[in-house]
């Protein structure tokens, strides 16, 4: 299978294990269970540690925290933001950033700083049991607050800009203050990845299938997929969560049907590779996984990760609902896209209250017209 590389954005790929018992003897216990055990989209940056056992654990668990990176969202963000839910309802913002730091031109040139190419909100219910994750297409136009620099200062607040400007202005922590105003839904953490990261992830697993039902052409992102079952690799799994003219209407909205189908696939595949029986081939993902992913201060841990996996243990790919934010082109310019007003205030108020989103809000929702050429092997 030939692999290519691309040139136009892509997906977060995090991972997380339910975590089995520390011990030898509750390892043994289970292994009993190791077929309901279930790898999910967030904390598989804590698979290796917990699986390692004896002696070797504190110097894993010490390895992995020092593979972590963190920011203080909350410092940034100060107190101005909407109240943080008490019950037990958890939001996490997913990003994925385009930064080519490093990468020699390998996925385009002309391209400077980062942007935040994939954004979605995972939103785990107050049970654990379910979750609703709701894409924001790259190319929304929203309304930008002033946001903290980084590196000293502030960034001026923009009316009609791109929402993945947002990282470019200001870092993840003026992402997840642009989804905050955007939504009134406060983000409790944030996770993200680079294209770098991405692939390496994918490598370590060993490929991702997935069927594609029709064939995918796109020559920007290199990507050219017959019809057919697949299973690809790092650099052809990005070119296919970065390809967008081979899709739809060639619009952002294409790309993300194939991020959303590509997700559950990795869960899947995480799923598949039976990890409990394998403890050090868990700790190799492990350790790839928590040297490509940057949380905020609040998940940069492995201990936090592992009880944020033990969170999501109840969780599988049938009780994920996922949507993209209902939005209508443009027509200033049709490269662009709009929230649609009343449907979006419904995505966001049943995320506020915790509750499902209503099928309905969708349905007028340009996004909702675009059918995936790909599906999930299962």
């Amino acid at each position: 299978m030939e692999h290519h590389s691309g040139d136009e954005g892509h997906t977060a790929s995090a991972g997380a294990l339910d975590q089995p018992d520390y011990g030898s003897a509750h390892l043994h216990r289970s292994r009993g269970r190791s077929r309901r055990k279930r790898l999910r989209v967030i904390a598989c940056a804590a698979l290796g540690a917990v699986l390692v056992g004896g002696g070797g654990l504190a110097y894993a668990w010490s390895h992995l925290n020092g593979n972590l990176k963190g920011t203080d969202i909350d410092a940034a963000l100060g107190r101005n933001r909407p109240r943080a839910g008490h019950d037990g309802a958890m939001n996490i913002l997913l990003l994925g950033s385009d930064s080519r730091a490093g990468t020699h031109g390998r996925y385009g040139r002309g391209v400077t700083g980062a942007r935040s190419d994939t954004a979605m909100v995972l939103h785990i219910d107050k049970s654990h049991r379910t979750a609703s994750v709701v894409s924001i297409p790259r190319d929304t136009m929203v309304d930008r607050p002033p946001c903290a620099k980084p590196s000293g200062g502030t960034a001026p607040g923009e009316r009609q800009s791109m929402f993945n400007a947002a990282y470019q202005a200001g870092g993840p922590a003026c992402t997840v203050k642009t989804v905050e105003k955007m939504s009134g839904v406060r983000m409790d953490h944030y996770l993200e990845v680079d294209f770098q990261g991405f692939e390496k992830f994918v490598d370590e697993l060993g490929g991702v299938d997935i069927t594609t039902h029709r064939a995918i052409k796109d020559t920007s992102s290199h990507l050219s997929l017959s019809a057919g079952r697949h299973t690809l690799k790092g650099e052809q799994a990005l070119a296919l969560v970065r390809t967008r003219h081979g899709v739809g209407d060639g619009s952002d909205l294409g790309r993300i049907q194939l991020q959303q189908t590509f997700i559950k696939a990795l869960i899947h595949r995480c799923e598949s590779i039976g990890v409990v029986t394998n403890p050090a081939r868990a700790y190799e993902l492990a350790d790839t996984a928590t040297r490509t992913v940057s949380a905020d201060t609040g998940l940069a841990s492995a201990d936090k990760l592992l009880g944020l996996a033990k969170d999501l243990k109840g969780i599988s790919p049938d009780h994920m609902n996922m949507i993209t934010l209902p939005v209508r082109y443009d027509t200033q310019d049709p490269g662009r896209v709009l929230p649609l007003t009343q449907a979006s205030h419904q995505v966001w108020q049943a995320l506020h209250d915790d509750r499902p989103i209503p099928k309905t809000a969708t349905d007028n929702s340009v996004a909702a017209r675009t059918d995936s050429p790909v599906s999930a092997d299962t």
